[in-house]
C-alpha cells in the first residue's frame, strides 16, 4: 500500500531554489563561454526554409546573456518583448505554488488576452516570412541594417 507524502513549503521552495540555481548557473556559463555551440538551428527553418515566431530566439538569448540588447531585439523583437512578461508569470507561478501548493495565477490570466497574443505572434511568424522590405527587417539579424 503507498502512502502520500505530504510535501510542505520547505520542500517546494527548495525545489524552486534548486531550479533558479541550476539555471543560474547555465545563464552564468553561457555568458562566461558566448562561443559555446549554441543555439541549435530551427527545425522549421531547416525543414521548410520559413522563418517561424521563435526563429532567432536562442541567438537572442545569447545576446541577453551578453547584455547586448539591441543584437538581442534584431535576431526576435517578440521574444525579447514578451520575455519580461513570461519571467513575470513564472516568478509569479512558483511563489503561488511555494505558497499554497496549487495553481491560483492562471484563473487570473484573462483568456482573451492569451489569444490576442497568440494571433500576434502567429501574424508576426507570417509577416517575417514576406520576402520585401520592411517584412524583411522581421527575419532573424533582419533589424541589424537599420540599427547598427
Amino acid at each position: 500500500m503507498r502512502t502520500k507524502i505530504k510535501k510542505g513549503r520547505k520542500y517546494r521552495a527548495a525545489v524552486v531554489l534548486g531550479a533558479v540555481l541550476a539555471l543560474a548557473a547555465a545563464a552564468l556559463f553561457y555568458h562566461f563561454h558566448p562561443a559555446f555551440p549554441f543555439p541549435l538551428s530551427c527545425a522549421v527553418y531547416e525543414f521548410t526554409g520559413f522563418y517561424c515566431p521563435g526563429c532567432g530566439a536562442g541567438r537572442a538569448c545569447r545576446e541577453l546573456l551578453q547584455f547586448r540588447f539591441a543584437e538581442a531585439f534584431c535576431y526576435n523583437p517578440v521574444f525579447v518583448i514578451l520575455l519580461p512578461f513570461i519571467g513575470v508569470y513564472f516568478v509569479a507561478r512558483m511563489a503561488d505554488w511555494i505558497i499554497t501548493g496549487g495553481n491560483h495565477i492562471d484563473k487570473k490570466i484573462s483568456v482573451r488576452l492569451l489569444v490576442v497574443v497568440l494571433i500576434l505572434v502567429v501574424l508576426y511568424g507570417v509577416l517575417r516570412n514576406i520576402p520585401v522590405y520592411p517584412f524583411t527587417l522581421l527575419a532573424p539579424g533582419g533589424m541589424a541594417e537599420i540599427l547598427f
